[in-house]
């Protein structure tokens, strides 16, 4: 299907159409519709299906129509991390580039001016606010963000989030919000905790499911049975007489993470880490480096696998094996 046969405004086609986008993709072309005519809906979608568009564009379309407050939040999408949180931001700004829409982004960081740009952001009614959990509760608790006109919640990675154990925050900010609301829920799997969120905080909700996710028939994968001891000594070897170009390395740890960068570092490789003891500007700087080719080697932590869109990925390294079947195939299809 053609984004030009769903029902929507000339300024979100017109925003369609400089980005050379033409045909929906499978969770889009279910998804779109049934968030158009205002409904409450829960889909399972991975990475990369294009399911940020499915939420972003009916909802820029409804905004689009004037017919909302322009000085109160009339959207909070709840996102796992402050990474996915920068990036559903930018795609929501080119997709609202023909409109009068105004956005912004609340994670967090220790930077004290970037806390006031949020504040002031909140204060003056941001049309969508794409937050953090942890810290759009800050900002709540000092008392100055109005969620009264809020007519859209969205959880995005909504498995992810209560995997870090953000369960109690997201019924907190999900109980201060007006009951009137249209709530889109979207996660990579179905497990009982999702169920009982979503029979909790949706109202009578359409499913949509994309197929299950699995490893693409096109990616070559190999394993090496080894210990523990003797993972980094295989990693060097396979760098050995090698220009790697677009690799990106999963640890479980921070810890490990380090261990890796400097051993890679010590071969004299283009390598970048990143991690959660890193400052919010050094991982911006790191992934803005690694995405633009100047950094060869990505050596991370999960915190990249989910919800993250890196192009032209040649290898994928698992220093450690995740525990979830799910984050595999999140960490494997780049």
């Amino acid at each position: 299907m053609k984004f030009s046969e769903l029902q929507l405004e000339p300024s979100v086609l017109n925003a369609l159409d400089a980005m050379r986008f033409e045909e929906c993709t499978p969770i889009q072309e279910q998804a779109i519709p049934m968030i158009l005519e205002g409904r409450d809906l829960i889909a399972v979608a991975q990475t990369g299906t294009g399911k940020t568009a499915a939420f972003l564009l009916p909802i820029l379309n409804d905004l689009s129509k004037g017919k909302h407050r322009e000085d109160a939040i009339n959207c909070i999408i709840m996102s796992p991390t402050r990474e996915l949180a920068q990036q559903i931001d930018q795609h929501l700004e080119g997709f609202s580039y023909f409109m009068s829409v105004s956005s912004v982004a609340i994670y967090g960081g220790n930077d004290g001016t970037l806390f006031e740009q949020q504040k002031k952001g909140l204060v003056l009614g941001a049309d969508v606010a794409i937050a953090t959990p942890g810290r759009l509760l800050a900002h709540i608790s000092l008392g100055y963000v109005d969620l009264s006109h809020v007519s859209y919640f969205v959880l995005d990675e909504a498995d992810r989030m209560l995997d870090m154990g953000f369960s109690d925050d997201i019924m907190q900010i999900a109980k201060l919000l007006p009951q009137k609301r249209q709530t889109i829920m979207f996660s990579a799997t179905m497990p009982v905790k999702i169920q009982r969120l979503a029979e909790t905080i949706l109202n009578n909700p359409v499913e949509v499911k994309i197929a299950a996710s699995k490893p693409a028939d096109k990616i070559l994968q190999a394993a090496y049975i080894c210990y523990e001891s003797q993972k980094l000594n295989i990693v060097r070897c396979l760098f050995v007489g090698q220009m790697p170009k677009r690799v990106i390395i999963f640890a479980s740890s921070k810890l490990k993470v380090k261990e890796v960068f400097k051993a890679l570092k010590a071969m004299k490789l283009n390598v970048g880490e990143m991690h959660s003891d890193l400052e919010q500007p050094q991982r911006e700087f790191i992934m803005h480096e690694f995405k633009a080719g100047r950094i060869d080697i990505l050596v991370a932590t999960d915190i990249v696998a989910r919800g993250i869109d890196i192009d032209d990925i040649r290898s994928v390294i698992n220093f450690d094996v995740p525990h979830d079947s799910e984050d595999y195939v999140h960490r494997i299809g780049r």
